[in-house]
């Protein structure tokens, strides 16, 4: 059944989630699936979902196997990838490779908010160990960014 999932204020007509129920490694995000997730939505291959992180707050470092793509929908913030830290703002698009360790901040006055387009079937996103985050410390501007 085709429809419209209307939206005011960079909300939708769906449930707004934490971000994720377990874990130290985040702060002030929010998320809400918006297609995927619905009735009559099982025939999608792909989840469209809506994250909004709020000044001053991060999403978790993580990487996992399926690549992604992010399109900044509201405020500026940084993106860790990998080795780098990249300024990030209003209609951006940020392709996420598989296994690159990545982090979102928003770093304005406004929420960073970002839709995300995933693969319904997808691995679990995985956290860096100890060495890991060594080694991504080695870039000094991911060292001052860095939060795990």
């Amino acid at each position: 059944m085709a429809k419209i999932i209307r939206a005011r204020d960079y909300r939708w007509d769906v449930p707004l989630k934490e971000y994720k129920t377990d874990g130290t490694g985040f702060r002030d995000i929010t998320r809400q699936t918006i297609l995927g997730e619905g009735e009559n939505e099982e025939r999608l291959n792909f989840l469209t979902r809506y994250f909004e992180v709020q000044p001053g707050g991060y999403s978790s470092l993580e990487h996992h196997e399926h690549p992604h793509a992010v399109i900044i929908i509201r405020g500026e913030g940084e993106v860790i990838l990998k080795d780098s830290v990249e300024l990030v703002g209003l209609h951006d698009c940020v392709y996420i490779s598989p296994h690159t360790y990545h982090q979102f901040h928003a770093t304005g006055n406004e929420p960073l908010g970002f839709l995300c387009m995933v693969d319904r079937e997808r691995d679990r996103p995985q956290i860096p160990g100890e060495e890991e985050v060594e080694q991504l410390k080695r870039s000094p501007e991911v060292a001052k960014r860095l939060k795990v």
